[in-house]
């Protein structure tokens, strides 16, 4: 069954978001259609992850057809482990205009998801769990959610 999604702004509920990737390039490639499609909407991207991405998004992209001006605009953003700093731009930006990709373990997941809720309980994020280290919860994981992000786009649920 297929629920509608109320995302609007203002409204009382977010849209949780997951994914699951095999490798840091299948991360990126699961990522970069709907990154790419959140740039041109002006919305801020923050990508949380436990391990430095800047090297594989470069060779990826390399490998895109884009134009050089989406690429460079995707090069922007901090593909780092930087937290710190990460942390601050979403406490400081407005939810609405921001979407956060957290990347890594279940708790990695869960501890980036507290700091972000401390200080604002309706910023956009997406989850995205190592498919090795969750395989058999899975089904279980996606029922927290309500929509799926692959290789073809977001899939509501």
């Amino acid at each position: 069954m297929i629920k509608q999604i109320d995302n609007t702004i203002g409204s009382n509920k977010t849209e949780k978001i997951c994914s699951f990737y095999a490798s840091d390039y299948h991360f990126e490639m699961i990522s970069l259609p709907y990154i790419e499609n959140e740039i041109k909407s002006n919305k801020q991207i923050i990508i949380l992850t436990e391990n430095n991405l800047e090297k594989t998004i470069k060779e990826l992209l390399s490998r895109t057809n884009l134009k050089e001006e989406e690429k460079q605009q995707i090069l922007k953003i901090d593909w780092t482990e930087n937290i710190e700093e990460k942390i601050e731009k979403v406490k400081n930006g407005k939810n609405e205009e921001q979407t956060v990709l957290i990347k890594g373990s279940v708790e990695y997941i869960k501890r980036m998801e507290k700091q972000i809720k401390e200080f604002n309980q309706d910023t956009k994020m997406i989850h995205s769990y190592p498919i090795q280290e969750i395989a058999n919860k899975a089904k279980d994981i996606v029922k927290e959610y309500d929509a799926i992000l692959n290789t073809v786009g977001k899939i509501d649920m």
